[in-house]
């Protein structure tokens, strides 16, 4: 496994094809202080950025809020949102299709729900399918390819109904956006040999929008993910494995699963992001935290990797490369987000937590909590920059980023949604969504509240790594804070003053 150490970001303009824009206002000790990081030169354009004509501002407004489904528990570990690095919204042209999970009444977990499949138009929702045979555990992503051609990605089960666990069959249902009532065309991918697919299928789904071309990653248990490409002549035209890396500090050396990840497919190319999931590797917290909970397991969140293919048919990836850790002082980090620029470049954003504070007492009692909102561009699999967005830090700050999404615009703007939870510094409880913007120079604009009269902690967006091509409104399915157990759909207007 390589390691490499990020630099900062380099003192030429981060020329990712997005609108060239001074930075905004944001101070004397800000602009300086970019502009150190940045060079001499990058320092007196930031000066004069200050004292010239002011950027202009931000201003998203709310054009629709409306709830989409409702759904019971299924008590299987999964839920409506638990596909989180792929998507179950994609917009086409000027409808928005959505995927649910809905939990069979009467079926046993875990394969006690079913895929359901609705669109929206200038008449609103409507549920246009719903799986009548099959049974799965997770949501079932969906990808957008040309011709107006929506695709599900679903994992039923092949066992008996009421059996716990078992075998899966990896399969994908082709729908015309014309007429997606109707029947749908199955495929299913290719796999060199007969993989142990089962319910837990850590599954990703991405689509090359503009080529027609889409991608499966599906896990096998902790030692790697099974991958097949389908062409845009509809044949599944490659196939192979991703070889998870290798974590030998730990007390057992082993592979470490990689899961949730942003994955994107650009002209061939290949890119993966995602945060190791195994359970506690250090013996002596995961004795410590059974004393707490009780249980034989916990599992680790703590360490972002990513890798790139060039050309995913020829089955060959790069050395992994690890962007954030955490796992000295038992943390947290959280895959957010992808996104390929035209120039190839390649942006990252997740998020940060410094610590488990359950342990901090008896492991490391003089660390102090930090949550921490992070962005990355690589060129070519090296890190060529990154950049704090966003802090909380214990004894300074209570408020707190999650769940952060990029945005491009139509107009080669790149803008970052996230969700904010915690306290201000008057100490009102805040609660609430965001948009800031990244600017082709590395730095980013001050954040702006998205007048959201629900906010969401919990969503999809429609993504270019799912098809939907970029649109000057942020598409938003997901869950509202304080509202359990509904889906809920919102769409933003994104405008500049």
């Amino acid at each position: 496994m390589t390691r490499r150490r990020s630099q900062d970001l380099e003192a030429e303009p981060v020329s990712h094809g997005l609108r060239r824009l001074d930075v905004h206002a944001l101070g004397w000790a800000v602009s300086l202080a970019l502009a150190a990081w940045f060079g001499g030169g990058a320092r007196a354009e930031l000066q004069a950025a200050v004292t010239g004509p002011a950027t202009p501002r931000l201003t998203p407004v709310v054009e629709v809020e409306e709830d989409l489904y409702r759904y019971e528990p299924a008590d299987n570990g999964a839920g409506p949102m638990w596909c989180h690095g792929s998507t179950c919204l994609v917009r086409l042209g000027d409808m928005v299709y959505a995927s649910g999970l809905e939990t069979l009444a009467g079926v046993k977990p875990l394969n006690n729900c079913r895929w359901t499949l609705w669109r929206r138009d200038r008449d609103g929702w409507k549920l246009l399918r719903a799986d009548p045979v099959g049974r799965t555990r997770e949501p079932c992503p969906l990808v957008a390819l040309p011709g107006g051609r929506v695709v599900l990605s679903a994992n039923p089960t092949l066992t008996p109904p009421n059996t716990y666990a078992g075998a899966a069959r990896p399969e994908l249902h082709l729908f015309r956006a014309g007429d997606a009532a109707g029947a749908s065309e199955l495929s299913w991918p290719v796999w060199d040999g007969q993989p142990a697919f089962t319910e837990h299928s850590y599954r990703s789904f991405a689509a090359d929008g503009g080529r027609g071309e889409l991608l499966l990653f599906q896990n096998i248990g902790y030692t790697h993910a099974e991958w097949s490409f389908r062409d845009r002549e509809g044949q599944w035209a490659a196939r192979g494995q991703l070889q998870w890396p290798w974590g030998a500090e730990y007390d057992k050396p082993q592979p470490i699963r990689i899961c949730y990840p942003n994955v994107a497919l650009v002209d061939g190319a290949v890119h993966f992001v995602g945060v190791s999931d195994i359970v506690e590797p250090y013996a002596r917290w995961r004795a410590f935290k059974k004393e707490l909970t009780g249980r034989e397991w916990d599992y680790d969140f703590r360490r972002l990797f990513y890798t790139w293919s060039p050309d995913i048919r020829s089955g060959k990836f790069a050395a992994w490369v690890e962007l954030a850790t955490r796992d000295k002082t038992c943390g947290w980090v959280s895959p957010g987000d992808l996104w390929v620029a035209p120039d190839g470049r390649v942006h990252v954003v997740w998020t940060e937590r410094a610590l488990d504070e359950r342990l901090r007492e008896k492991f490391f009692p003089g660390e102090r909590q930090r949550h921490e909102l992070n962005y990355a561009v690589l060129r070519e699999g090296t890190v060529v920059g990154r950049r704090t967005l966003m802090v909380a830090a214990e004894g300074e700050s209570s408020e707190v980023p999650h769940l952060p999404r990029f945005h491009p615009t139509p107009d080669q703007r790149l803008l970052v949604f996230f969700y904010v939870s915690g306290a201000d510094a008057r100490g009102a409880r805040v609660s609430e969504n965001r948009l800031v913007e990244l600017l082709s120079d590395g730095s980013a604009s001050a954040p702006v509240k998205v007048p959201l009269q629900h906010p969401l902690s919990s969503y999809f967006t429609a993504t270019p790594r799912a098809g939907s091509t970029p649109a000057q409104v942020l598409d938003l399915l997901g869950t509202r804070v304080g509202s359990a157990q509904t889906v809920s759909y919102a769409r933003v207007k994104l405008g500049w003053e």
